[in-house]
């Protein structure tokens, strides 16, 4: 009797910001598997994506969370990083998969076995939506960190994103460490840099 085929969902948050690491997760559900409310990280409350992290986690056959750190993706640039961090998720996982799902239109290289990209897969694939919340929740995780860290910038609000609040907070307070060098708003307040 062949055994049902294990197919891992993978996706990434945190390709938009101007700060912090690229975040993706990889995770392989039991064969018929049915999390309540599962869904495209996006569409859920912070709340919500919380509660069915631990949920995932616990239910799932295996699954990652991997990143690409800001110096990665100001070296390769924010696509190529994105690729990098799905893969180390793939790669961190306990079982290998039998496919890999990818929520989006590219693959990632160097993958371990088939894979297949799905547009707007996070909303159609639970493995996939199962990986958008692992990955979201512990980009926001992270976020929250460096806004404990630097509480003036309103990380814990805006999660990085090129929000006015954050730009202000850029030109107030200036670029940080952790800020995308290669990001054109950084990059721009980084050349004013004596002016604030």
């Amino acid at each position: 009797m062949n055994e049902a085929p294990l197919i891992c969902g993978v996706d990434e948050a945190g390709r938009g910001p101007l700060v912090g690491a690229v975040f993706a997760a990889a995770v392989i559900l039991p064969p018929g598997c049915v999390l309540q409310g599962l869904a495209d990280s996006k569409t859920l409350s912070e709340k919500r994506r919380e509660m069915l992290f631990g949920q995932i986690q616990e239910h799932a056959l295996a699954w990652s969370i991997a990143e690409a750190s800001v110096e990665e993706i100001d070296q390769l640039n924010i696509l190529h990083a994105t690729m990098l961090a799905m893969r180390r998720a793939v790669q961190g996982l306990a079982v290998t998969p039998t496919e890999v799902l990818v929520d989006g239109n590219r693959l990632p290289p160097g993958l371990p076995c088939p894979a297949r990209a799905i547009v707007k897969g996070d909303a159609l694939e639970p493995a996939i939506s199962a990986a958008s919340i692992l990955a979201k929740v512990a980009r926001d995780r992270s976020m929250h960190e460096l806004d404990r860290q630097h509480p003036q910038y309103g990380f814990a609000r805006h999660k990085g994103y090129p929000t006015a609040e954050h730009l202000q907070a850029l030109k107030q307070y200036g670029v940080l460490a952790s800020h995308r060098q290669s990001f054109a708003p950084v990059r721009q307040i980084s050349a004013q840099g004596s002016l604030w």
